[in-house]
């Protein structure tokens, strides 16, 4: 059963939308009992996917007057689990299912330094908190890392705002991000906040511990829908309960175990508290794609245990097994649950 977070239900009504980069939509709600959003802050919102109500988060971006307009920013993914495909189909006018504010992000105000860092759609839960650190007069860094110009959703108006205080890499103007040189400039005392891929964030994290930086100083937020290898279909099998599953390259592990009648424990389904941890009895095929966290990285090597909300097996080696109609056979995982 999943934990609640507190959640308080109610509904928003869309009132605006536009597009803010390419295959990125932002979206303006009006909540029915209207709270603000600290910064790092998130929503839990219903989507319809496949007929049927599923949860899905996402990071508020701004909060205006007090919380009675939330704006939130939307990625298409290319492989979508449903939910961003589903938020890409909203009208003005259109009403929703929503939490009120959530917050398992927050920024710390008051220390010595900050950089903030976002990866691509990592910006939407670091936005916020560049406004306050700029109204506050905090000695900040603005770090904004994407592949193109085009895909960078509120970049104009980060310039505008920040000026000299962000730094922008662009992997297609040959300005990508050096991880090291960045981590490597870190003064302590300084605090970091980061939000982006899952291979960003394992470059800072063991930047950070190899420099021996304080670890309480690092501070993240992720999302789920990136890995080192590219999502294939693959099969999950639970022999003490007789039950095999199909997990398809848009679905979670968990989504396909509770969708097989399975009673799993999850709570924030993006791969950092471990509630959704599954025992590893069987690996056909030729790695787990850790796309969590929460493990250390010698956990992940072991692949003894995986957090089924995000990370998944696949068959290939190189992870380019991206066709769900490939003859290749598919990965085959064996698992326990508690």
């Amino acid at each position: 059963m999943a934990a609640t977070n507190n959640e308080v239900w109610q509904s928003a009504t869309v009132v605006a939308i536009s597009d803010v980069a390419v295959g990125i939509r932002r979206i303006e709600l009006e909540p029915s009992a209207p709270k603000h959003a600290e910064p790092g802050s998130h929503i839990d919102l219903l989507a319809t996917i496949d007929g049927g109500q599923e949860k899905r988060s996402y990071s508020i971006v701004e909060s205006k007057d007090l919380g009675k307009t939330l704006v939130i920013s939307v990625f298409k993914a290319p492989v979508s689990r449903g939910g961003s495909v589903y938020m890409h189909t909203l009208k003005p006018g259109d009403t929703l299912r929503i939490t009120q504010p959530l917050q398992n992000f927050p920024l710390r105000v008051g220390a010595e330094r900050y950089v903030l860092l976002a990866g691509g759609i990592g910006i939407t839960a670091i936005m916020n908190m560049a406004a306050v650190l700029r109204n506050v007069k905090a000695d900040y860094t603005l770090v904004y890392a994407g592949r193109t110009r085009a895909a960078m959703a509120y970049l104009q108006d980060l310039q505008k705002i920040h000026g000299a205080r962000l730094q922008v890499h662009v992997d297609d103007e040959g300005s990508s991000l050096d991880v090291n040189a960045l981590v490597g400039g870190i003064d302590p005392g300084t605090e970091l906040y980061m939000c982006g891929p899952i291979r960003l964030m394992d470059a800072v994290r063991r930047s950070w511990t190899e420099r021996e930086l304080v670890l309480p100083d690092l501070r993240y937020e992720t999302f789920g829908n990136s890995g080192w290898y590219d999502p294939e279909e693959f099969l999950v099998r639970i022999p003490r309960l007789g039950i095999e599953a199909k997990v398809g390259q848009g679905r979670s592990m968990l989504e396909a175990l509770e969708d097989a009648g399975v009673d799993m424990m999850f709570d924030c389904r993006k791969g950092e508290c471990g509630l959704c941890e599954v025992r590893i009895l069987n690996l056909d095929g030729a790695a787990v794609d850790h796309r969590d966290v929460f493990y250390s990285e010698r956990q992940q090597h072991a692949a003894e245990k995986m957090c089924c909300c995000v990370s998944r097996a696949v068959s290939s080696p190189t992870g380019s097994r991206t066709d769900a109609n490939s003859s290749a056979t598919p990965a085959v995982v064996t698992i326990d649950v508690s």
